[in-house]
């Protein structure tokens, strides 16, 4: 006697007939189905914020398992996936594909707004913040807003004081790599860039840049608030303070606070006693370069002239 074949549903038929019945984990937060409760759980996660994965070397902690294995390899030097174009070892496979991407010149995020592309997507989601303005990144401090998080955590030293890079010169300190540079030619007295006007030398592009509008007039940085225009846009962004009132910068010693970051900067050695520019021929320190500059006019002979105008006449003195 024959037996009855068992009454089951081929899996295409299932899910034809009721596709829930393969995901029937659905999320709380915006109803989102899945087959199985722990792919919801990490889904989940990405509504609370929560970071159950943690590093026992380090304590930074992930909100997915995979990542918090990424990370590890940081701590112990594992380098599994290797580039076959120039032989150098990566920790994990996404590093790789994006590494491979110098070599081919890839660039497959593409900006909707402006048609820039980018390596990375990561690359692409920062650039978008041009367009959309968005500042996700804020200062805890003073309430500063910025759309990159290295800008934030270089913005952030301001507050702490940290100052990583050293004048082997002077003992001058820096918050950024590029400003020690910068300053260090101060004391080497180089100056590549010449301007094609006046043959006037500058130790530093930006500042070349900067005094190249002292011919053309042009000031492109305008305020929203006046219409008053600037040459540069940190000038433009210290004049806004006049409008909003804001200070940023404050004084960890007797809790002063200014506007302005050079008069903030000033305000410190009166705490520290820092003399920063020194005189090649008497040794002699300053404060600020101009009152060095003023101070070095001794020993050049070189003489101030002062202009006092009145309704019948002009003085000059020397």
């Amino acid at each position: 006697v024959s037996r009855p074949e068992p009454n089951r549903k081929s899996l295409d038929g299932l899910l034809q007939e009721n596709p829930k019945e393969m995901k029937s984990h659905c999320c709380p937060y915006c109803e989102k189905m899945f087959t199985v409760q722990s792919k919801l759980k990490t889904h989940i996660i990405t509504h609370t914020g929560e970071k159950p994965y943690c590093c026992s070397d380090c304590g930074s902690s992930f909100a997915q398992k995979q990542n918090l294995k990424r990370h590890q390899r940081i701590h112990t030097g594992e380098k599994l996936y290797c580039c076959t174009e120039c032989g150098k070892m990566l920790c994990d496979l996404q590093t790789l594909i994006q590494h491979k991407r110098t070599h081919t010149g890839e660039k497959p995020f593409c900006c909707s707004e402006c048609g820039k592309t980018f390596s990375q997507h990561q690359g692409l989601n920062q650039h978008k913040r041009k367009h959309t303005g968005e500042k996700p990144y804020c200062c805890l401090d003073c309430g500063s807003s910025f759309a990159q998080p290295q800008t934030l955590k270089r913005h952030q030293k301001l507050h702490t004081g940290e100052k990583l890079y050293y004048c082997s010169d002077c003992g001058s300190s820096f918050t950024q790599l590029q400003n020690l540079k910068r300053h260090e030619k101060i004391h080497t007295g180089e100056k590549p860039y010449c301007c094609s006007e006046c043959g006037k030398m500058f130790s530093a592009l930006l500042d070349l840049k900067q005094h190249n509008r002292t011919h053309t007039g042009e000031k492109p940085y305008c305020c929203s608030e006046c219409a008053k225009t600037f040459s540069q846009l940190h000038a433009l962004k210290e004049h806004k303070r006049t409008h909003t009132g804001e200070k940023p910068y404050s004084c960890s010693e007797c809790g002063k606070a200014f506007s302005n970051l050079s008069n903030f900067k000033f305000h410190q050695k009166i705490h520290t006693g820092e003399k920063p520019f020194s005189c090649f021929d008497c040794r002699k320190t300053f404060y600020r370069l101009s009152y060095l500059e003023r101070h070095r006019r001794t020993h050049t002979g070189e003489k101030l002239f002062l202009m006092v105008k009145n309704q019948t006449c002009n003085y000059m003195y020397h």
